[in-house]
């Protein structure tokens, strides 16, 4: 009865912080995350900026994300920027997290591509920065605002699917990648509909890709994007 009691008080609470947003800026926001995507493809794909794209788009969307907090106070909230709920919306992801680390190992064993070095140290400090980052932008503003559009009603699992293959696509040509971001986006979904919590998602989304980046695909993302600088 309590354990009911608590989830109808969250809920009452969830509604409460919704704040008046028009489909229009919904849809803008949207389109916002598909051009970054582009933006993607054409500067670190292409032109191969790997760490000028990432710090331009962390200090746009950052500004963004300010505006909009002088605008509505509890719109940082509202979007998943909230400690009230981080351990429980822990607890909901760690199962699966601990399994993908499992499935990593495993998968790098069976093809011999495990190539762990101090190089990772950095990386999992850095990269959960861009993980709350690429969570806020794929997972909240558009499975958020496809959830909360009022004349387009989509139901969640449909929303969910969208995430992902949209959050899959942006990490095209690996196949990889693809696969493994596509997972994650359709887990997310449901944990982003049901326990808001960008915090918690960022920080396992760049463990995990840490760990991903040097096991499964062998990749050296700090070779890549810090090393290449100096050298």
């Amino acid at each position: 009865m309590q354990s009911l009691l608590t989830k109808d008080l969250l809920k009452f609470s969830e509604e409460n912080l919704l704040p008046s947003i028009s489909d229009r800026r919904r849809l803008l926001e949207v389109l916002a995350v598909i051009l970054t995507a582009i933006g993607k493809f054409i500067f670190m794909d292409y032109l191969d900026w790997r760490l000028l794209f990432v710090v331009v788009i962390i200090i746009a969307w950052g500004i963004y994300v300010y505006y909009r907090y002088k605008q509505e106070k509890n719109i940082l909230k509202y979007w998943g920027f909230r400690t009230d709920n981080f351990k429980q919306t822990v607890k909901l992801i760690l199962p699966f997290g601990i399994t993908s680390i499992i499935t990593f190992i495993g998968i790098g064993f069976y093809q011999d591509t495990i190539n762990i070095t101090w190089h990772i140290l950095p990386i999992l400090i850095t990269y959960p920065i861009w993980g709350v980052i690429q969570q806020f932008i794929t997972i909240g503003l558009i499975a958020g605002n496809l959830n909360h559009l009022k004349k387009i009603k989509l139901n969640k699992f449909s929303i969910i699917i969208i995430t992902a293959i949209l959050f899959s696509v942006a990490h095209f040509p690996s196949i990889w990648l693809m696969v493994g971001t596509f997972i994650l986006a359709l887990f997310y979904g449901f944990v982003y509909l049901k326990n808001k919590n960008i915090y918690a998602m960022g920080i396992f989304h760049g463990w995990l890709g840490a760990l991903f980046y040097y096991t499964v695909v062998n990749r050296d993302p700090f070779q890549e994007i810090f090393l290449k600088l100096i050298n």
